[in-house]
């Protein structure tokens, strides 16, 4: 399904924006842009790159010093892994590059496998969420299903993530989609694809063809840092994948869509979240906060939401955004059962 198809499943989206916005403020809110997108790629591995530099100084001072600063640049490194997902995102919409191939070839290989996604494979998926938005057909309607929960449910699937197993099931799950044995997806539900008579011998072939990609990358990755003679700074990288980033995930899911209504109307089932620097530093890089105006017109580009934002607030077409803290609030606000005494 490609960006026409989304808006002729949603014809409401189509009409309201002509409605709101006029031909001209169109053309100059969806125009691209190679430079910016080249800059946000290189921006990003230079951040990381100082994170490792962090941690990498950091094991060398006393313990009082060198544990929190790891801890830093650890939590540094998925805020960049997040970011990684989100340009990826951005290509996904081929709005990152005015040029094709840059979108499609250049962002797959430096963002998307270096932390385990497929393009293509996202970009199938994350069409059917905009053209599906709020209904049961929504690929990624399994985030936000059970909302609001209780707090106590809340900081068990953040203790969860920051422990590292929500990160391990991910990879777990990786490996069984790269493998053939389910489908594949970004989103938390399950669907085991038929054997159709292959065998032990043709998943492993399946598994090594689909995370070639993210294995070469990641290869790459260790073969820097064992050139620099740091091969251990792997590990933090590994470290924050399966920590921090899945915990930061989470959050910026969560703030999307989680507790908004069921409806196909995007200024309703959609949320925009207001985001200080540490929250763009952490759950909300390349303004994917600004996420009632991507839904609204995919095609504007992640520099241009914020002023898609003023326009819109401007006409009174959507609400002051809460903060992060406020909409965890709301996800977590029903009240737990109270328990009987016989």
């Amino acid at each position: 399904m490609n960006q026409d198809e989304i808006y002729r499943h949603s014809p409401e989206t189509r009409r309201r924006i002509t409605d709101i916005f006029s031909r001209e403020e169109v053309r100059h809110l969806t125009a691209r842009s190679d430079l910016r997108g080249a800059w946000l790629i290189l921006s990003t591995w230079l951040v990381i790159a100082a994170a490792f530099a962090l941690i990498a100084w950091a094991v060398g001072q006393p313990l009082l010093l060198a544990v929190p600063l790891v801890t830093v640049g650890v939590a540094v490194l998925g805020g960049r892994q997040l970011a990684l997902a989100i340009i990826t995102h951005e290509a996904t919409h081929r709005t990152l590059f005015k040029t094709r191939w840059a979108n499609d070839g250049l962002t797959d290989w430096l963002c998307a496998r270096p932390i385990g996604l497929d393009l293509a494979k996202y970009r199938a998926h994350h069409f059917i969420h905009h053209a599906r938005t709020g209904t049961d057909e929504d690929s990624d309607i399994s985030l936000i299903q059970g909302l609001p929960t209780t707090r106590m449910s809340l900081v068990r699937k953040f203790a969860r993530d920051l422990a590292g197993l929500t990160g391990v099931k991910y990879l777990i799950g990786l490996a069984l989609m790269n493998a053939g044995v389910i489908r594949w997806t970004v989103a938390s539900d399950v669907e085991r694809l038929p054997r159709n008579g292959r065998h032990a011998g043709q998943y492993l072939l399946a598994f090594l063809r689909n995370s070639l990609p993210t294995l070469i990358t990641n290869g790459i990755l260790f073969g820097v840092l064992w050139m620099l003679g740091m091969p251990w700074l792997y590990l933090a990288w590994l470290g924050a994948y399966l920590s921090p980033y899945p915990f930061f995930l989470r959050v910026r899911a969560l703030a999307e869509h989680a507790a908004t209504e069921r409806t196909t109307d995007m200024f309703r089932n959609t949320r925009t979240t207001r985001a200080g620097w540490l929250a763009r530093s952490f759950v909300a890089p390349c303004h994917v906060n600004f996420h009632i105006e991507h839904h609204a017109m995919a095609a504007v580009p992640w520099f241009r939401l914020p002023e898609a934002h003023r326009l819109l607030r401007a006409r009174q077409v959507v609400p002051e955004p809460p903060g992060y803290w406020q909409v965890m609030q709301r996800v977590s606000s029903r009240q737990a059962p109270q328990s009987s005494l016989s």
